[in-house]
């Protein structure tokens, strides 16, 4: 027996408009919605079920030790994309890709400054 990865969760400071962000990004429905929780639901049973936002009351401060890796057959059509709705470039205004295992992704932050890498 194994198990799966059913929810990703993130401590934010505001979960409505962290979870407007990632909802966009993955076409994720918004289910549950409450000023200190909401949650996403995906669009099929496949992978990740649901994305979970919490409020908490510390910023964030350093670095994710887990981060969300998406994929997309039109990267820089998708990094212009996600800046529009409020992503940014970790390396600055230019996409720097890094390479390795034969794949090529970008690093970005979320509009609260959790990585995440699109490749």
């Amino acid at each position: 027996m194994s198990s799966f990865i059913y929810n990703v969760t993130f401590d934010c400071e505001d979960p409505r408009s962290l979870a407007r962000f990632w909802a966009e990004v993955t076409s994720y429905a918004m289910v549950e919605e409450r000023d200190d929780f909401v949650r996403l639901q995906a669009p099929d049973k496949r992978g990740v079920r649901h994305i979970l936002f919490f409020r908490v009351p510390e910023p964030k401060t350093t670095k994710n030790r887990m981060h969300v890796d998406l994929a997309t057959r039109e990267p820089e059509a998708e990094i212009e994309r996600l800046r529009a709705l409020g992503a940014s470039l970790v390396d600055g205004d230019t996409p720097t890709w890094r390479t390795g295992d034969g794949t090529r992704w970008v690093v970005m932050r979320d509009p609260e400054g959790n990585e995440f890498c699109l490749g």
